[in-house]
């Protein structure tokens, strides 16, 4: 069975767009996501695009941000600091990858853990690891309610996760072991990769090289969430699993694309509203 990411998504957006327009009508308050993008990457400024687009459609205020190149990192941090200054501004969004002259870590470190709607300062993700209530990455949350919406509830169950990154891997690994799955980590130096693989109840893979997961190493009935996104030479997408024979053995399997990639942005919406909900609880 196919895991249609897209479906999901509205699903999550729609929900989100009732309890925003439950917010402004309780409290008078809009969320509002501050995005600050630098330079030029064409990427970035798709992204940043698709984001605007998404928070319009569920009542978010989108304040979009463009900053040169050339800026320096002093003044990154200040308009950060602004930013977080900012009653109007609930989550703050520093769209990646920055210009090299500046410390991509000095400036997520410099945005307010109660803003972070991206869950990547250090604060947050030592909450994530003591099993505290900060905000989560946007991926790995999309992954779990991935795994929801299929009736995959991790506990007892055996979970690898291929690829470390702090963006992905190590999350999702957290997360999955706060629900009470038997988790490992594995990467690129991983000894016996088609063993641990073909052991695992969920697999997610996150390595970021395409058909790396053969379909045979999946074990059957297995459910299988693909994270990678691989441009192929012939200019089609492909992701990490190999699709067509893992499909065969998975009981649950997402497609690239299609799959976990609408649950990113859908989840930073979710995280928008839960900032904006969590600063009127301080009577911001």
């Amino acid at each position: 069975m196919i895991i249609d990411g897209k479906v999901i998504a509205r699903e999550v957006r729609n929900e989100v767009k009732e309890e925003v327009e439950r917010l402004n009508k309780a409290s008078g308050v809009v969320p509002g996501l501050g995005v600050v993008l630098v330079g030029n990457d064409p990427n970035s400024h798709i992204y940043v695009r698709n984001k605007e687009k998404a928070c319009q459609e569920v009542g978010i205020r989108s304040k979009e941000h463009l900053l040169p190149e050339t800026v320096s990192e002093q003044e990154l941090l200040s308009f950060v600091h602004n930013l977080n200054q900012d009653n109007e501004i609930h989550g703050i969004l520093v769209q990646l990858p920055l210009p090299s002259h500046i410390n991509a870590e000095t400036i997520l470190r410099a945005i307010s853990p109660a803003k972070d709607v991206d869950g990547f300062h250090p604060i947050n993700q030592g909450l994530l690891l003591l099993g505290g209530e900060g905000f989560k990455p946007c991926t790995p949350l999309g992954i779990i309610r991935l795994l929801d919406s299929v009736g995959c509830d991790p506990k007892g169950k055996r979970a690898v996760i291929v690829g470390r990154s702090n963006i992905v891997g190590k999350p999702v690994a957290l997360m999955l072991l706060a629900r009470h799955a038997t988790v490992t980590l594995c990467h690129s130096r991983t000894v016996d990769l088609p063993g641990e693989v073909s052991q695992a109840d969920i697999v997610v893979a996150a390595i970021g090289k395409a058909n790396m997961i053969r379909g045979e190493w999946i074990k059957p009935g297995a459910v299988v969430i693909d994270v990678g996104i691989n441009r192929l030479p012939n200019d089609k997408l492909a992701g990490d699993v190999e699709f067509e024979t893992a499909k065969e053995r998975a009981s649950w399997i997402t497609p690239v694309p299609g799959g976990v990639g609408p649950m990113t942005i859908c989840m930073l919406l979710f995280n928008t509203l839960r900032a904006a909900k969590e600063s009127q609880k301080q009577g911001d």
